[in-house]
């Protein structure tokens, strides 16, 4: 596969889309892991997944990104063109509406007890959308939405390999609790991905959600784990009071964090040192939550 690039960007464009061809292409400082993105012109950007397991999210923006919009009392991303393979590049990519914000990795709410609030009310407003053809978890979001359970072995694993670290009759008490909740309702819609990186603030407010290449019709709780990985603990209890769920499901969040944090530490996946240190601050909020 070639190198993702402005380059590359071009020439897909070119050929593609001509009447955009002379619009200039630039990458954007906070591209993401899943996709590299590059601003096309002053009103677009391109989304290109940086490897096979990502190239799935593609469709499943454009197809349910216009479905959720209406539904929404904030702002999402908005499919204006689907780009297909070519210039030796292997997957589908995306054209959308730039949203202009700054993410929350880089600024901070000017009213954090709002900004828990309103993205509060928008997971709520998302559960509300009719799930009627919504596509369930699974491989593609990585079970977000799915049974915990499928990560039990790796948790466990990743636990053990940090005991030294944490206090792991703690860990292990929240793991196993929160294996024996289940989400004994109907599907809804969930993120998937309720991270830092994909929320857009403006003048210090929620002014936009991103990324939804992992969203799906299950379990919420994994869009729960933002309480620990990213707030502090009053605004963790604002925030999962106006979310509106269960304590089950909040703990099958809890554990979604943990999990995480987890593999992070203990090296099962590839992290950079902010990472990592992030991954830390995350299960000392856990644990200390316990």
């Amino acid at each position: 596969m070639p190198e993702i690039n402005v380059a590359l960007v071009r020439a897909l464009i070119d050929v593609q889309f001509p009447a955009w061809a002379h619009l200039p292409v630039r990458p954007v400082a906070q591209s993401g892991w899943d996709n590299r993105t590059f601003r096309i012109g002053d009103d677009m950007l391109a989304r290109l997944p940086s490897a096979p397991g990502y190239a799935a999210q593609v469709a499943r923006e454009q197809r349910w990104l216009p479905v959720l919009r209406s539904h929404l009392p904030i702002e999402i991303p908005e499919p204006l063109a689907c780009g297909a393979p070519g210039s030796g590049y292997p997957f589908a990519w995306s054209i959308y509406r730039w949203i202009e914000g700054e993410t929350l990795a880089a600024a901070y709410p000017a009213d954090v007890t709002r900004f828990v609030r309103d993205l509060a009310l928008f997971l709520r407003a998302l559960r509300a959308v009719s799930v009627e053809g919504a596509p369930p978890a699974g491989p593609e979001t990585s079970y977000r939405g799915g049974d915990l359970a499928i990560y039990d072995a790796e948790c466990r694993a990743a636990l053990a390999a940090i005991s030294n670290q944490i206090d792991l009759s703690a860990a292990l008490a929240i793991w196993d609790g929160a294996l024996a909740t289940r989400w004994d309702r109907p599907p809804v819609w969930l993120h998937g991905d309720v991270a830092p990186g994909n929320m857009l603030l403006r003048n210090g407010k929620l002014a936009a959600v991103i990324d939804f290449g992992q969203c799906c019709a299950g379990d919420p709780a994994c869009d729960l784990a933002f309480a620990w990985t990213s707030l502090h603990p009053p605004y963790r209890r604002t925030f999962l009071d106006a979310v509106g769920l269960d304590s089950g499901t909040e703990l099958r969040g809890k554990a979604w964090a943990l999990w995480k944090a987890a593999i992070l530490v203990a090296g099962a996946v590839h992290s950079n040192a902010v990472e990592a240190s992030a991954a830390r601050t995350t299960l000392a909020a856990v644990l200390g939550d316990a």
